[in-house]
């Protein structure tokens, strides 16, 4: 017995579901990508003296990044415990009113440090409302990969292309709109360039939010969730703690590398441009850097879902560390030629969005059960932003320590640092986290049952009360003739 043949229309809604879950990271791109840019022109504005004078660039970035841990950690309860729809919907109201409170930053009197208190403080805000969609839209995203009407060979791609390239079109976005309205307001008016380019960032939210109205609960949450039940957080550790563990390290390894290289690319072009302070120059510079996170995604989301997210994300990782080597050893010769420069740089990031880009976040949701998945993404995003967090505060003294960013040396030894990283991350991989099947939530979900009825755990109080049970459940998840989309 097959499914009945759905309806374009049909199809195209179960795709568009995905992507209403999954594109709200488009905001964690934005938000990251735009901070960078920001900080630029307020150096320009107020002086570099005056800014250092109040610390404001190291607050920010430390603020921005706690918000987003505090987002992931407290979100990700709340997606397993109150909803997945309320914590989305939550999450993108938080991302859409204090983008848009940041832009109007202003301290008493006018005062530059009031100004950048208050900007420091809504930055903050917003890292907990894109931390938040992390466990919560992305953990619905997945859940929605396995519904009825996505062709089973193309689950994972659809994943990739609704999450973690809305992040990157996130980055890229953010390179380009401050370009756009400095062409259009020019040096004398920087003022309104960096407040819109952040206010601009809630416009995406708004939408999204708007998106989602409709929205119910995944069935995969419905089915299985312990929202009503007590979670027995020891027999879950017992069987999940090392798959999250590796998670969290390759998560950890790989924010460590690619966060400080995106937030640092300005000054490496600084270097490598004769430090040219034309904000054309540089801005354009970086637009063209963020592209080249696009071919990766995207050329990675059709991979996947043939090689399966494990060996996938090792390939990425395996190459990317080639890249790096072939960077630190032909930089002098590099250097002397932009675009060589840029090309083998943006290889070298495209390819880490192919690899762990792409994939962590599909192993973070498929390798958990649906009643602790918001946690379990939640804890391994988290310490994945540590990664990021720890990675900004080394890279200058790294620097440093191999000569200075003035230096060939000082230019090269973070990208051995991480060719080296990217392949202890491969090793880990290899040894530590289980490929993903196709349907493999819904499979997952039925062993975990099994495994806690098998310790006395009473599964009769998990679900929503649908009156589906778990054998109907496997029954109309059994058909493989799915509709391709």
């Amino acid at each position: 017995m097959s499914t009945p043949k759905l309806s374009l229309k049909q199809r195209i809604q179960s795709v568009s579901l995905i992507f209403a879950c999954g594109t709200a990271l488009f905001s964690d791109g934005y938000a990251n990508g735009v901070l960078g840019t920001v900080n630029t022109l307020l150096n320009r504005i107020y002086g570099a003296d005056a800014i250092n004078k109040h610390n404001y660039i190291t607050i920010v970035n430390s603020l921005v990044f706690a918000g987003a841990v505090v987002g992931m950690l407290t979100f990700g309860w709340i997606s397993d415990k109150v909803g997945r729809k309320f914590g989305m919907m939550t999450a993108t109201g938080i991302v859409a009113f204090f983008s848009a409170l940041a832009a109007a930053s202003t301290g008493a009197n006018h005062s530059l440090g009031g100004m950048l208190a208050m900007l420091s403080a809504c930055r903050f805000l917003v890292g907990i409302g894109v931390g938040a969609e992390y466990p919560c839209g992305s953990v619905s995203a997945s859940e929605q990969t396995e519904q009825e009407g996505i062709n089973k060979n193309a689950q994972h791609r659809w994943f990739a292309l609704a999450t973690n390239t809305m992040i990157d079109v996130g980055f890229v976005i953010a390179a380009f709109v401050p370009l756009v309205l400095f062409w259009i307001f020019g040096d004398n008016h920087l003022r309104a360039v960096w407040r819109l380019s952040i206010g601009l960032g809630a416009v995406p939210a708004l939408l999204v939010l708007i998106w989602r109205i409709g929205m119910e609960e995944p069935e995969r949450y419905k089915r299985d969730s312990m929202k009503h039940a007590k979670i027995p957080y020891g027999l879950v550790l017992k069987r999940y703690g090392v798959s999250l563990a590796a998670i969290s390290f390759t998560w950890f390894l790989y924010d460590f590398i690619v966060y400080p290289f995106g937030l640092y690319s300005s000054t490496i072009l600084n270097n490598v441009t004769g430090g040219s302070d034309s904000l054309v120059v540089v801005f354009g510079w970086n637009v063209v850097l963020n592209l080249f996170y696009i071919p990766g995604t995207v050329i990675g989301a059709f991979i996947i879902d043939y090689l399966g997210p494990k060996y996938t994300m090792i390939a990425g990782l395996l190459a990317q560390a080639v890249i790096g080597f072939i960077m630190s050893g032909l930089y002098t010769r590099l250097s002397g030629h932009i675009a060589a420069f840029a090309v083998v740089y943006g290889i070298f990031l495209s390819l880490g969005e192919l690899g762990p880009g792409n994939n962590l976040g599909l192993l973070a949701s498929k390798s958990s059960p649906t009643a602790v998945r918001g946690q379990f993404y939640g804890v391994a995003a988290a310490i994945g932003k540590i990664g990021a967090f720890v990675g900004t505060w080394a890279f200058p003294p790294m620097v440093n320590a191999f000569g200075g960013p003035k230096s060939d040396r000082g230019n090269t030894g973070p990208f051995w640092i991480g060719s080296g990283l990217a392949i202890l991350s491969a090793l880990v991989t290899f040894f530590f986290i289980r490929p993903l099947d196709h349907d493999g939530m819904m499979k997952e979900d039925a062993l975990f049952r099994e495994y806690l009825e098998q310790h006395g755990y009473d599964t009769a109080q998990m679900g929503l009360g649908s009156s589906d049970s778990i054998a109907e459940l496997s029954s109309k998840s059994d058909h493989d003739e799915k509709v391709p989309v």
